[in-house]
């Protein structure tokens, strides 16, 4: 791995481990007096004072660094990652509040270090936005990478689903060991190809699963067949009651899962695959088990929560994907349904995507409620699926109101972009013990 100075060269002089440290907490600190919380403005400003403090600090883990990057299940997939090396009896550091820019990681990092600059940690899982990770892996050259998807996200930012496959090629290329990619995605699959020293492992699906699953490219034609796909470490071969059946380096496995979702339960395969590459010989097959089994939900994303002595849902929806697999994962029947749509920056601007979501499976039981800055072009698009809808109310803190107010008996289900969810989850907490990030 190639070392970087240890003293980065500011306005003439240097800049110590303790000084990087010193400022970024102060500027923490400023933050939290001016109302700012979990923001990555210190993590900014150390960036901007000491730039080889990131490279400098992670370099010192003994068993390096992971960087998790692609469309879909980043975060879930890093929360994965991160209680099953715990399980197996690591000590591991991450970007927990989901911060997946390069800032954020290093805002993450002034609340662990030490002021020697040392983390007490033995490796580092990255969840890591497609776009900052492209800068990230050219100053920290990770020990392995999984590459989870491409999708038609956030095109506002990206230009075109090949961009961002690009950036998933150059993370890869800068990987020092080994990568783990998606077999079933055919523009993470062609990556393998590209690579030249670093090994390549796979996760992926049954044949049975593949139509459950669609890349991008099989939104407008039917699933490529196995002919071209190469031997995969993890298989999810089943969905089955509340978890999932695998094979795993050729044995099956079936577990439970506290996580909910079809896609979440995909994501466990990822999880599997890197952490046994990760460890190697070393993986304790059973504790790697019995951890997935007891891995908690990533906030907002098939979180659970109970409200008023009834179970509510969120499910975080971005792209085409994403909101199929959760409308799937989830029956609809008895349950009251809220569809929250946001356009801002971390949403992405362009929701033209909801027109290639089917939302049929909501028909028979209809919407109790569509809010959001978006929530009349939502509400038209149900009209073309002949989805009946309650009410639109485009202020979230209204809608959810008179949501849990209108369906006190039911059990409720909120499918809800990004920023939608950070304010529903704000919201909440005036009704129920919320996590805060």
């Amino acid at each position: 791995m190639s070392r970087l100075p240890t003293s980065p060269r500011r306005l003439g002089g240097t800049l110590s481990s303790l000084g990087s440290v010193l400022i970024g907490r102060a500027a923490r600190t400023v933050t939290k007096l001016r109302g700012g919380g979990g923001s990555a403005f210190p993590g900014l400003v150390v960036e901007k004072l000491d730039p080889h403090f990131l490279a400098r600090t992670l370099h010192r883990l003994p068993r390096g660094v992971i960087v998790v990057s692609g469309t879909n299940g980043k975060t879930t997939t890093t929360k994965m990652v991160v209680e099953l090396l715990q399980g197996q009896g690591l000590k591991v550091f991450t970007n927990r509040s989901g911060s997946n820019f390069t800032r954020g990681v290093v805002a993450s990092i002034l609340e662990e270090v030490r002021l020697t600059g040392k983390l007490d940690a033995d490796i580092a899982v990255l969840e890591l936005d497609e776009a900052h990770a492209v800068h990230f892996v050219k100053a920290v050259r990770p020990n392995h990478s999984l590459l989870l998807n491409v999708m038609r996200d956030q095109l506002d930012r990206f230009g075109e689903i090949d961009t961002t496959a690009g950036m998933l090629r150059t993370i890869a290329a800068h990987t020092v060991e080994a990568v783990v990619l998606n077999r079933e995605d055919p523009r993470v699959r062609a990556i393998a190809g590209t690579l030249d020293t670093q090994r390549v492992d796979y996760f992926g699906l049954s044949e049975s699963l593949r139509s459950h699953f669609p890349s991008d490219d099989d939104f407008h034609s039917s699933p490529a067949g196995a002919a071209d796909h190469p031997h995969a470490d993890v298989v999810l071969e089943e969905l089955t009651e509340g978890g999932g059946r695998f094979t795993i380096d050729g044995e099956a496995v079936t577990t439970s899962l506290t996580v909910n979702g079809a896609y979440n339960t995909f994501n466990a395969a990822a999880a599997l695959a890197v952490v046994r590459q990760a460890l190697s010989e070393a993986v304790n097959p059973q504790a790697l088990i019995d951890s997935l089994s007891k891995v908690s939900p990533a906030f907002g994303r098939g979180e659970s929560l109970t409200v008023q002595g009834r179970p509510l849902d969120l499910v975080l929806v971005k792209n085409p994907s994403g909101f199929r697999l959760g409308l799937s994962s989830f029956a609809a029947e008895g349950v009251a349904t809220m569809i929250a749509i946001n356009d801002n920056y971390a949403d992405g601007r362009d929701m033209s995507w909801l027109w290639d979501v089917e939302f049929a499976s909501l028909a028979e039981q209809g919407v109790r409620m569509v809010s959001g800055v978006r929530a009349y072009d939502m509400a038209l698009r149900l009209k073309y699926d002949d989805v009946d809808f309650d009410a639109v109310e485009p202020d979230l803190s209204l809608a959810l109101n008179r949501f849990l107010d209108e369906n006190p008996d039911k059990p409720a289900r909120i499918f809800c972009t990004y920023t939608a969810m950070l304010a529903l989850r704000k919201r909440l907490s005036a009704y129920t013990e919320v996590e805060a990030f």
